[in-house]
């Protein structure tokens, strides 16, 4: 019952990766042009395979075995991704990226407070002084009871 749907996922997967191998778009430049027969060849067995086995269920009757399943489709279209997924993704080598970390001053703050927090604990018996006080009780919680937290 799910033939169609899976046929059609492939037959959109093959179309997909035999576009972005035949394309002139700059993003694929970089790919070097026997990688890109590559997937073309994967593209063309695949399609090969798949419309062998279609004319196979097709001439079979109704309450035949099936030629074609759908866990045999689902298996071609990964292995076809296997092949070409990681061609057609490959990063472009001669741009360096710039590294856009914003979130490592946040964890350096959240680290402080918790380091000033035991500081202020242990200097001072006044938790109320603190200013993040649930730190304090975590730390507590953690060193009084680890398995509980495990």
């Amino acid at each position: 019952m799910e033939r169609g749907t899976v046929i059609s996922q492939l037959a959109y997967c093959i179309n997909s990766y035999r576009e972005a191998a035949m394309t002139n778009d700059p993003k694929f430049d970089h790919i070097d042009v026997s990688e890109k027969q590559k997937v073309l060849n994967e593209c063309v067995e695949t399609e090969a395979w798949l419309r062998e086995k279609q004319q196979q269920q097709d001439s079979l009757p109704k309450h035949v075995t099936p030629v074609l399943l759908s866990a045999d489709i689902r298996k071609k279209a990964e292995a076809l991704d296997r092949v070409c997924r990681p061609i057609m993704t490959k990063p472009k080598p001669a741009k360096p990226a710039s590294p856009e970390v914003p979130p490592s001053p946040p964890p350096q703050t959240s680290e402080q407070q918790p380091q000033g927090g035991s500081e202020d604990k242990e200097a001072a018996p006044g938790d109320s002084e603190v200013p993040p006080p649930p730190a304090e009780p975590m730390e507590t919680d953690k060193s009084d009871a680890p398995p509980a937290a495990s």
